[in-house]
């Protein structure tokens, strides 16, 4: 069987070819778990993204003016190559991104429903017939915006990547991508590839991994209209003072602090394994990791110590060579954050339940008890495998603690009565809201965003949440003659 990366070919086009450009020095792609160099990448500049961005002006013409079915199955296409090509692009994802195989199966698996339900998105209709006062047909339709630019993540890299890249190719447009460079090859060459082989032409899509010049350079290009980024929270509002200067509509999906809140109710056995995986999964580091645990007082303190038996049993590890439940940190700048969070928490008051150690970039997933509601792991977004447990007394505290954030991405309840769950997030405003689960969760065809810091109510995901985001609307009269004005 042929593999999707190790065609000769593709190794010339990592620096120069069509679809990976970098002029500026190049990159080592590290293996977390091993610190091993897996390749290099060039790096791109801003004359590169100037580069790309007259191609994909060019080129996006001729793909918006094409079939819907053409486009659809172009999409198709790379969903089916996302499904033959898994294994080996898993095995990118394990060891580029430090995920464990399930993790990886997870991005292969959502990358092609993304491209399954863009390419039935092609088809929709795009425009409705209005009413007019005068004597003429009005009617609305959507038009490509241009060019999309996209700015990812390195926690999820595919994922984060092609919940835009797919849509927006979908429905008519060029997208230039710039994933994170620690993520390069699987966040961003993995779809480079996929797209040449699905058919799709030369100059519709570009990848440029690059630093923070080139993710600028994408922003103030004039030819890029719409820019869909995923990141920091700091960064985000950077991304978005930009883009509102270049009066550019600007997708931000950013940071969260999301509250389980555990009702007095619940399987206590139950709730500790969901609580776990909410707050450990790939190491913490999701937007919508649990990083804040709400437990009634009556049953704090045996749900902190099943949380934390949890904890202290789960395997730590390299996932390309051993079976773990968590991979490394993705580098030693972001465990160090997390460590002095976790330090300056048991300063404030919290009680270490377990873990608070590492070793290289393999941190131990950590439970605090009885955690001050100022505590740095509590107030702030860890990123990390981080579990910081306090106590409320009464559904209106709960509520309260759970509002007093700056953030507004994703909420769990844990509750035997559903309704009541219901009930108590009617109170806490939030993107995503999740009665007896969770907070970490998405589907190809959901609209996806949060509120307040989380981001500026842009979505992706889903047929309006995509055909807000990446067209516009245009309005469209037509008369059989020409109308006779008193000039």
């Amino acid at each position: 069987m042929t593999r999707l990366l190790s065609d000769p070919v593709w190794e010339s086009k990592i620096f120069d070819g069509e679809w990976v450009r970098g002029s500026a020095d190049d990159r080592i792609v590290v293996e977390p778990a091993t610190g091993k160099q897996l390749t290099t990448v060039g790096m791109a500049t801003p004359d590169d993204v100037a580069a790309a961005a007259t191609k994909a002006t060019a080129a996006q013409k001729d793909w918006a003016a094409r079939p819907y079915t053409e486009r659809a199955a172009v999409l198709r296409r790379a969903g089916q190559l996302f499904e033959q090509y898994a294994d080996e692009i898993g095995e990118w994802v394990i060891r580029e991104a430090g995920s464990i195989p399930a993790k990886a199966g997870l991005e292969t698996h959502t990358a092609a429903e993304e491209c399954y339900n863009a390419a039935a998105l092609a088809a929709h209709p795009v425009g409705e017939v209005l009413r007019s006062e005068q004597p003429r047909l009005s009617f609305s339709r959507r038009v490509p915006v241009g060019t999309v630019g996209v700015i990812a993540p390195f926690n999820f890299p595919i994922i984060l990547s092609i919940r835009a890249v797919a849509p927006a190719l979908a429905l008519g447009n060029s997208v230039i991508l710039k994933p994170d460079p620690r993520t390069a090859i699987c966040g961003g060459v993995v779809l480079a590839r996929i797209f040449e082989e699905a058919g799709l032409p030369a100059g519709v899509f570009s990848m440029l991994p690059g630093g923070a010049d080139a993710g600028e350079a994408i922003v103030v290009h004039p030819s890029v209209r719409v820019i869909a980024f995923t990141g920091s929270t700091r960064a985000g509002r950077a991304v978005g003072e930009l883009a509102g200067r270049h009066l550019k509509r600007a997708h931000l999906e950013l940071g969260g602090n999301n509250a389980l809140i555990v009702m007095d109710d619940v399987d206590l056995e139950k709730a500790a394994s969901v609580g776990a995986f909410g707050s450990f999964m790939h190491q913490g580091q999701i937007c919508m990791t649990t990083g804040r645990q709400l437990v009634h007082e009556s049953i704090a303190a045996d749900y902190t110590a099943l949380l934390a038996e949890h904890a202290d049993k789960l395997p730590v590890g390299d996932p390309f060579t051993g079976q773990v439940a968590l991979g490394p940190i993705i580098d030693a700048k972001q465990r160090d954050h997390i460590h002095s969070l976790v330090n300056g928490s048991i300063a404030a008051g919290a009680k270490l339940a377990a873990g608070g150690t590492y070793e290289d970039l393999f941190y131990r997933p950590t439970v605090l008890a009885d955690t001050p509601l100022t505590a740095p792991a509590f107030a702030d977004e860890v990123f990390g495998p981080v579990a910081p447990v306090t106590s409320f007394a009464t559904v209106e505290q709960a509520v309260a603690i759970a509002n007093d954030s700056e953030y507004g991405l994703s909420l769990g309840i844990l509750t035997s009565d559903a309704m009541r769950g219901l009930e108590l997030a009617q109170q806490i405003p939030t993107g995503l809201v999740h009665i007896n689960d969770q907070t970490v969760g998405d589907e190809a065809v959901i609209p996806f965003g949060g509120m307040a810091s989380s981001g500026n109510g842009g979505r992706v995901g889903g047929i309006g949440a995509n055909l807000d985001a990446f067209t516009e609307t245009q309005w469209v009269t037509a008369q059989s003659a020409l109308p006779v004005y008193p000039f």
